[in-house]
């Protein structure tokens, strides 16, 4: 079981590392990083909606004082941290992008030393240092027609914006509901914030031009992003231990690069694989000493 718990972790973590294939389409399509973002989680909440109403209708139940949570998890977090990646994706390389989104946990362990009370060691402090000096190499620092600061920034952002789901993710769980309930409630407030503020003229200009071509393309982000990755993930999480899950989930960046490679004819560089490496260490040795941690 513990094998198979592993292998959906993965999984996931590859598929949500395809995510730049679907944002580069939709750019060309016309579609910002907001309009792109609504798309794939309103996508994923209706199929996600589906399977709960059909297989497992308890888990649609909250208590309206726990609200905030949820509103954490996906306006706070999944919604801006979508949106902040996504814009990464069309200014960098993929490589770039999901190195920069696992600075995340290097913010889970300053928040958690905050709000919990953590304790800041020495080896987590090495593994900071560790993750800057990564992203000094991935983005191409000091050298010409490096990253730009627009560009790091948003990276940065999306990395931070993604480490609060494990806070207000934490918070959820204390309270006593599960994976399933917790996506659900996020694909919900992520999806109807973000129908609040998105350019609704332009998606339809876009989905009237792209034809049933875009529709397959927006039902296949949907599926393989949001609902089929977060399925594998959350089954996975509830059988192994989260700092493990996490530590397995980092092929998410490994696999963004190889798709630039593959379907974009991105370059890897000597200095950008040893700045992921040293990004990749610096998210193990965090996770292997226990420091990050939603349960």
């Amino acid at each position: 079981m513990e094998k198979r718990a592993a292998a959906a972790v993965v999984a996931a973590a590859a598929l949500w590392g395809l995510m730049g294939i679907f944002v580069r389409r939709f750019t060309a399509a016309g579609l910002g990083s907001l309009e792109t973002t609504e798309v794939r989680i309103l996508g994923g909440l209706v199929l996600l909606g589906l399977y709960l109403a059909a297989f497992r209708r308890e888990k649609l139940r909250i208590r309206l004082r726990d609200v905030w949570c949820f509103l954490g998890t996906g306006i706070v977090s999944l919604l801006l941290f979508s949106c902040c990646y996504f814009r990464t994706m069309t200014l960098t390389s993929l490589a770039v992008a999901g190195v920069l989104l696992y600075t995340a946990p290097v913010f889970v362990t300053l928040l958690s030393a905050l709000l919990f009370r953590e304790r800041l060691t020495g080896a987590k402090l090495l593994a900071l240092a560790m993750a800057v000096a990564g992203c000094a190499l991935v983005s191409g620092v000091g050298s010409a027609g490096g990253l730009t600061a627009a560009g790091l920034l948003l990276g940065l952002g999306s990395g931070f914006f993604y480490a609060l789901y494990s806070i207000f993710g934490r918070f959820a769980i204390r309270r006593g509901y599960d994976a399933w309930t917790i996506t659900f409630y996020t694909f919900l407030f992520c999806a109807a914030g973000g129908a609040l503020v998105c350019d609704w003229p332009a998606v339809g200009a876009a989905f009237r031009a792209g034809g049933g071509a875009l529709w397959l393309w927006a039902a296949a982000m949907s599926l393989v992003t949001a609902f089929a990755a977060y399925l594998l993930y959350t089954w996975g999480l509830e059988r192994m231990e989260p700092g493990r899950a996490s530590i397995l989930a980092t092929v998410e960046p490994v696999v963004a690069a190889l798709a630039g490679v593959a379907v974009f004819g991105e370059a890897l560089t000597v200095r950008t694989v040893f700045g992921i490496l040293l990004v990749l260490g610096a998210v193990a040795a965090l996770n292997l000493r226990k420091t990050v941690n939603i349960s």
